[in-house]
């Protein structure tokens, strides 16, 4: 029952983790085409826009996801770091993540430009 019980934690703190790159990602690319642009060639762009969010959303919150729970499971648990306020804590490092990620992303794509 413990172990199901972390589990579903964790799952919890990656809904949450991806729900943050959906947000990162719609800062980045913008909002969708809108419902006018919809018919012919505009539904195709419309299905590679959503398409391609959807994708993006599981890469970049996954890997938020996958870097929180390493460093939660080795790290914080180990030290107690979580004493008061822990959900708040363990949002601002949900947080400090995604930012450690984007700036990653940023320096690939733009700067280095491998992406």
């Amino acid at each position: 029952m413990k172990h199901l019980k972390t589990i579903a934690y964790y799952l919890l703190w990656t809904a949450l983790a991806l729900l943050l790159g959906l947000l990162y990602l719609r800062l980045i690319v913008g909002a969708p085409p809108d419902e006018a642009e919809y018919k012919g060639l505009g539904y195709i762009l419309w299905l590679f826009y959503f398409f391609g969010m959807f994708q993006l959303v599981l890469i970049i919150g996954g890997t938020v996801a996958v870097l929180f729970i390493i460093l939660d499971l080795f790290y914080l648990k180990k030290r107690n770091y979580f004493k008061h306020k822990p959900i708040l804590k363990r949002s601002g490092v949900l947080v400090c993540i995604l930012i450690v990620v984007a700036v990653i992303h940023y320096v690939l794509e733009k700067v280095i430009d491998i992406i």
